[in-house]
This record gives structure tokens, C-alpha cells and sequence, in this order.
């Protein structure tokens, strides 16, 4: 019986992890790149037996194949994907594909505009603690496919894109996690938001009564989804405006700034001001874990434990440094306008906002209140700050066009007066000027910490 061709488009830490389980299972097996492969995942496909280009596509090669898994960061436009469609080869994720050799192993997978990085890396913190067998994966740390590969786990606590998602057809999520869903990547979905909402929402296909569903029920655009879906999976709903009541278990912030989340017969009340992480948007993001960590069967004094002493995640509104009376910090995976939001709303000092990069389609309507009140310079950081530039101009007494991480940085430190905050929460994605969010994180620190003295 001849061997099934599989072709794995990309060769990032998505597509590298998706060749070696290729290969494992007995696929023939071969990974394609436009661009250039990282030199550490080129080692790892070397040491599994993956054949592999980089800097083209083999074209004849990559038709012959019965299924391809096509990493999230190539869009539909792409010429190979294109290609691929019209003569009707199978495309799916990553997800979709390792899904199929968990082996019976569980996975809790989160999505949403934003939130999602906390929320996961908080969700697999209080599974560690337990002393759970969990593997970390999706949109962060390892690759799915490479721990369904190369270890044996009980469980896989998953973040998940909404590119992740498009490729999913038979996977299931045994507890899915919605944080919200605000417009992003709408450069990916021609621009129509309900094609995005769309992709979102996939995140509970396959569900069973079996299942569980935990998602905002302050989220507007979610409550205008349900109604469309037969939601036969446990439901867990979590508010801190909306009054919310599930048979199936719930939680809810009061005005005292505690919250309880409630599983079945099980339940733990944790007090806001006891975590390490601050503002409305980590209660939301507690509350989702909670109920995620009470689901897969984690004791509530455990998870109250280790909610309270969940320290963040990197790039999403880290304190890099007080200086002089002014205080620094990284938020650099804000990448929409949502996480904006959150950010300036939770700023309890005058702001210097450093904003820019390659705009998403981008409606920065909702931040004019927070812009108004808050925020006495922006930093416009990127190529083309137009669309910036005009949107703030009235708002923001001070606005200052910047090119360069120097240029903006410097201009920053020139604004910022005694009390003040440096705020980096771009609002777009960062591919203009730096390699990735991550980078223009690192490159912010960085320069804080060699010039701030």
C-alpha cells in the first residue's frame, strides 16, 4: 500500500512540529518554505528524517499531496494555497492533525480577541500546580503537534487563532474557552468582521453534552452568536456586568472585587486584590481559568492557590522599570484595539502612549474616552502614522510621528514628566518594524533599561 504524501506548508514552529508527527506516524513526509527556515527548527527536521526547501515552492510536488497542514501565518490569498483549493486537495491546521494522535489525552482550548495568552498560560499553571501530566501549546510554547510527537501527555492546554481555527474540521475541545470576540485580522477576513466572528466560533465545533463551554457573557458579539447554535455541551458562563445563571456551573466579579467561580457542586471564591495581576481584564481572565481548571477536575483551594500567585505573562502590560518617578511598560502583544483598551483602562497614571505599526483595519473609536482622559502625549511608532495621526488629532493634546524604536523612545522619555506613565500598547501588529510582537518587546526593554537611569 503506497504511503500517504502529506505536505506541510511552512516552516515556523507550527509547520516544523507538524512534519516530524507526519513522519513519526509513517507519512511521506515533506515541508515547504517560501521563506527561510530558522536554523534550530532546520536541526530538528534533520534529526527526524524530514525533507525539506526553503526560499520556494516546489509546485508539482506539493499538488501530488493526498493532505496538506498549512502553518496559520499563510493567508488564503497565498498563490500555493490558491492552487492547492482549485484542484480540491484537503488543507486543514496544525490543531486539526495532531488532534488526530492525542491518543485519548484531553485538551482545554482557549481563543478570543484577547485575553487569550493569560488566560492559557494561567489555565496550565493551575494544572502544573495540581500536578497534572500537561503539555502547553497552539499560539504559545511548544507546538502541539511536536508534544503530541515527542512526549505522552494527559492532557494539552491549547491557545488558539482564528487561523488556527479555519483548519479545524473533526478536532474536538473537550473545554473551550472564548475570552471575547472584538474586531481583529479583518486584513485576513476580506474585512467583514462576521467572517472573522465565524472563525471564532468554531472553537465549540463537535462539542457534546460531554464538553464543556466556558465563555463571556458580557461580550456583546457572543451573545448575539449563541442564538445560532445548538449548544448541547456543559455551558459556563463568566460576568462581571451581566447577571449570569447556568445549571451547569458559572462564575461572577461583585462590586467588592471577589469572585466566584462555580463547577457543578464545586466551587472557590478568590478576592481580586490578593493576585499579583491587576484590572478588569486578568478578573475576566481568572474567571475563565477558574472554571476551566474546576472542569478538568483540579481541587478549588488549588486553583484559588495558584490564581493568587500567577504572576503574568510577558509583553502583556509588564513593568519593566521605575525610573525617576516615571514608570515603564512592555505591552507589546496588544496588538488590536481591544487590548488597548484594556491597557489604558487600567492605567491609574498621565500617560504617554506609544502607539503604531501595520494597522489591522483598525476602528479606534473605542479609545477616545480612555485617549481623552488619560493619555497627555501619543507616540505614533511605525512606517505610515496617518491613519494614527488623524485619528487622535484633537483628542491627544501632544502627537509625535516617529520612524524608528530610537526615534519613539527618545521622544518618550523627552514627554514624560514626574508621575507619569510610558505606555507601549501599539494597536497593530508590528511587522512594519520588527519581526514579531515578542521582538518589539524585547527591543523596548532593552533600550528602557540601557537609557532610563
Amino acid at each position: 500500500m503506497e504511503q500517504k504524501k502529506i505536505v506541510v506548508l511552512g516552516g515556523g514552529i507550527s509547520g516544523y512540529g507538524s512534519a516530524i508527527l507526519a513522519k513519526n506516524a509513517g507519512y511521506a513526509t515533506f515541508l515547504s518554505d517560501a521563506g527561510r527556515i530558522a536554523d534550530r527548527y532546520k536541526a530538528k527536521l534533520d534529526e527526524f528524517g524530514v525533507e525539506y526547501e526553503e526560499g520556494g515552492h516546489t509546485m508539482e510536488r506539493i499538488l501530488a499531496a493526498d493532505e496538506v497542514v498549512k502553518s496559520p501565518g499563510i493567508p488564503e490569498k497565498a498563490a500555493v494555497v490558491k492552487a492547492l483549493r482549485a484542484q480540491g486537495t484537503p488543507i486543514i491546521s496544525e490543531i486539526e492533525f495532531a488532534g488526530r494522535f492525542t491518543d485519548g489525552a484531553r485538551t482545554i482550548c482557549i481563543t478570543g480577541s484577547n485575553g487569550k495568552t493569560t488566560t492559557t498560560s494561567l489555565i496550565y499553571k493551575i494544572l502544573c500546580d495540581a500536578g497534572y501530566n500537561v503539555a502547553l501549546g497552539g499560539n504559545i510554547g511548544e507546538s502541539f503537534a511536536y508534544s503530541v510527537a515527542t512526549g505522552d501527555y494527559d492532557w494539552y492546554v491549547l491557545e488558539l487563532s482564528s487561523f488556527q481555527l479555519d483548519g479545524m474540521y473533526d478536532f474536538r475541545a473537550d473545554i473551550a474557552v472564548l475570552m471575547n470576540i472584538t474586531p481583529d485580522h479583518l486584513d485576513r477576513y476580506d474585512y467583514c468582521f462576521q467572517n472573522y466572528i465565524d472563525s471564532k466560533m468554531r472553537i465549540i465545533r463537535n462539542q457534546h453534552g460531554r464538553s464543556a463551554f466556558i465563555y463571556s457573557a458580557d461580550d456583546p458579539v457572543i451573545a448575539e452568536q449563541l442564538p445560532k447554535y445548538d449548544l448541547n455541551m456543559r455551558q459556563l458562563p463568566f460576568a462581571a456586568k451581566t447577571v449570569v445563571a447556568s445549571g451547569d456551573g458559572d462564575a461572577f466579579l461583585y462590586n467588592d472585587g471577589t469572585f466566584t467561580a462555580t463547577y457543578g457542586r464545586r466551587s472557590v471564591a478568590i478576592d481580586t486584590a490578593k493576585m499579583k495581576i491587576k484590572g478588569l481584564h486578568n478578573a475576566y481572565d481568572a474567571m475563565a481559568a477558574s472554571l476551566a481548571a474546576l472542569a478538568a477536575g483540579v481541587d478549588a483551594k488549588q486553583v484559588r492557590r495558584s490564581v493568587e500567585s500567577f504572576g503574568g505573562v510577558e509583553h502583556r502590560l509588564e513593568v519593566v522599570k521605575e525610573c525617576d518617578k516615571v514608570l515603564w511598560i512592555n505591552d507589546s502583544k496588544a496588538t488590536n484595539v481591544d487590548s488597548v483598551w484594556y491597557a489604558l483602562e487600567s492605567m491609574t497614571r498621565p500617560t504617554v502612549w506609544i502607539a503604531g505599526g501595520t494597522d489591522k483595519g483598525n476602528d479606534y473609536a473605542p479609545l477616545m474616552d480612555f485617549a481623552r482622559e488619560k493619555v497627555h502625549t501619543l507616540i505614533c511608532m511605525g512606517v505610515d502614522n496617518q491613519k494614527l495621526i488623524d485619528s487622535f488629532t484633537g483628542t491627544i493634546p501632544t502627537i509625535r510621528d516617529t520612524h524608528s524604536l530610537d526615534e519613539a523612545m527618545t521622544a518618550a522619555r523627552e514627554a514624560a514628566r514626574e508621575g507619569d506613565v510610558v505606555l507601549l500598547s501599539p494597536a497593530c501588529a508590528s511587522f512594519d518594524l520588527f519581526r514579531n510582537y515578542e521582538a518589539r518587546g524585547e527591543e523596548f526593554k532593552q533600550w528602557v533599561n540601557e537609557n532610563v537611569k
